[in-house]
């Protein structure tokens, strides 16, 4: 798996926009749009031109970094073949011109059904998922935690991860820390997901949906902007 870094820049007051976006806050959530449009341009190549059986994911890794900006969270692990019937995935944290873009997509190698069943469930599950958050300004992120696992589950899968999403805006990875239960969109997290940030403007959010095939315990993984 080929990582992001994290990291946040302020902490969140309780307090939920209600109010029609300000100048400021619109040109906001357009940097942001526009660096996942560029994201989701730089996997169009990945997978057009990288994503292939026979090469070791070392060499998959530099080819990625080669060709955008890779950003890892953790150390790499140990380095393996990719088969013509692997899962992989793919977690970018790219920056464009200051602004972060946060964006994960699963590929599979091969014609195995059940590798196939579920990466084409990530996608609807994460819309199911923002559709929920946008039908109720007032979720909080343990309520749409708790809502990401049960669609996972009507799905027929387990939720992979402690988390289904976390705070994105300009270059904020590897500053949120991981005890700050606010930041997250996981079990414990009681504040809304629409306050606002302690600098007044709306905080914006990324999505994550991680599922694991119950029976043969492979994952996959789809997230990027849910606020925008």
């Amino acid at each position: 798996m080929f990582g992001t870094f994290f990291n946040f820049f302020s902490a969140p007051r309780p307090d939920v926009v209600t109010e029609a976006p300000t100048h400021e806050q619109i040109e906001r959530a357009e940097h942001l749009l526009e660096a996942q449009i560029k994201a989701a341009a730089l996997f169009e190549d990945i997978e057009n031109q990288l994503v292939r059986f026979g090469i070791s994911e070392k060499t998959l890794n530099k080819e990625i970094y080669d060709l955008g900006a890779l950003h890892g969270r953790t150390p790499p692990p140990p380095d393996r073949i990719i088969q013509p019937d692997d899962i992989l995935v793919v977690d970018l944290g790219p920056i464009f011109e200051a602004w972060e873009a946060d964006f994960g997509r699963t590929f599979v190698l091969g014609e195995d059904h059940h590798k196939l069943k579920l990466r084409d469930s990530l996608k609807p599950i994460w819309k199911i998922v923002r559709g929920k958050y946008l039908a109720s300004p007032g979720i909080t992120g343990e309520e749409l935690y708790e809502i990401a696992c049960a669609e996972a589950q009507r799905f027929g899968f387990d939720f992979g991860a402690e988390i289904a999403g976390h705070l994105v805006g300009c270059f904020p990875h590897e500053r949120i820390p991981h005890d700050r239960l606010s930041l997250y969109i996981k079990k414990g997290n009681k504040e809304k997901i629409n306050s606002i940030g302690r600098d007044g403007l709306k905080r914006h959010w990324i999505l994550e949906i991680h599922l694991r095939d119950p029976v043969y315990q492979f994952g996959g993984f789809y997230e990027q902007l849910m606020t925008v």
